[in-house]
């Protein structure tokens, strides 16, 4: 994550907040997955939010209630992609994305 953000020098982040319903059992690795991804952060001093689920489907489709597939689309299509990003966790990180771009207004300012 650390040569990631190196890499592509982001001035700031979004991620998922942490929330369970179906699959418990992954709870903790994904908790300390998130602890790591928020300590790259920390020490590249790039400032990193949590947004609800419902949130992140709001901002990419207008709607708090959208099912995984249109969220899927509607990243497919405000990025322009040929296809769906694949696997899942993808279209997931790059919705969270587009939520916090949506939050600091058009990409890059």
């Amino acid at each position: 994550m650390s040569e990631l953000i190196a890499e592509w020098q982001p001035d700031s982040g979004g991620m998922e907040s942490l929330y369970f319903w179906k699959n418990v059992s992954s709870a903790m690795p994904v908790a300390e997955a998130k602890g790591v991804i928020r300590l790259a952060f920390a020490r590249s001093a790039v400032e990193l939010l949590e947004y609800s689920p419902t949130a992140i489907k709001q901002a990419v489709s207008g709607s708090a209630r959208a099912e995984k597939a249109q969220v899927q689309e509607m990243v497919r299509v405000i990025l322009g992609l040929p296809d769906i990003p694949k696997p899942d966790h993808a279209a997931d990180a790059l919705a969270a994305a587009i939520c916090r771009a949506n939050h600091r207004g058009p990409l890059g300012g």
